[in-house]
């Protein structure tokens, strides 16, 4: 199940740029005076979730825990922001989740050691490989 787990988990990074929603434009908005917040590209939980899995896999110690959760937390927030700033514009809004991924991936390089980062990339591409395979089945 923890093999499954780091899978679910990193495909969440992975697709955080491909991940949004998709919306009918043809179908007209609804007459209310309150408008409901988009659903969040990333729930809350998925860093905490993450961390914990990453923290098993890749052996994290010391500060490397609570660094990464960290890390993770703000790249969730950061890309909920931009599906909200840029909802009606899906180029931009692919460009900003590109700029915060690559601003996360800068972080973790930091943070981790070598040995740990080498042992996330394989990890993402395996769930990217995975993914592709899901789709092409489709």
């Amino acid at each position: 199940m923890s093999a499954a787990r780091l899978l679910l988990a990193l495909a969440l990074t992975t697709t955080l740029a491909s991940s949004c929603a998709r919306r009918n434009r043809n179908i007209p908005a609804a007459k209310s005076e309150a408008t409901p917040a988009p659903a969040p590209v990333v729930a809350s939980s998925a860093a905490r979730d993450l961390t914990d899995v990453l923290t098993d896999e890749l052996n994290l110690t010391g500060d490397q825990p609570k660094q990464v959760r960290a890390i993770f937390t703000e790249t969730a927030e950061k890309a909920n922001a931009a599906q909200r700033q840029y909802s009606a514009n899906r180029p931009a809004m692919m460009a900003e989740l590109k700029r915060i991924n690559a601003n996360s991936d800068k972080e973790l390089q930091q943070v981790l050691t070598a040995s740990q980062y080498q042992k996330l990339k394989v990890k993402q591409r395996q769930v990217q490989e995975q993914m592709r395979a899901r789709k092409a089945n489709k």
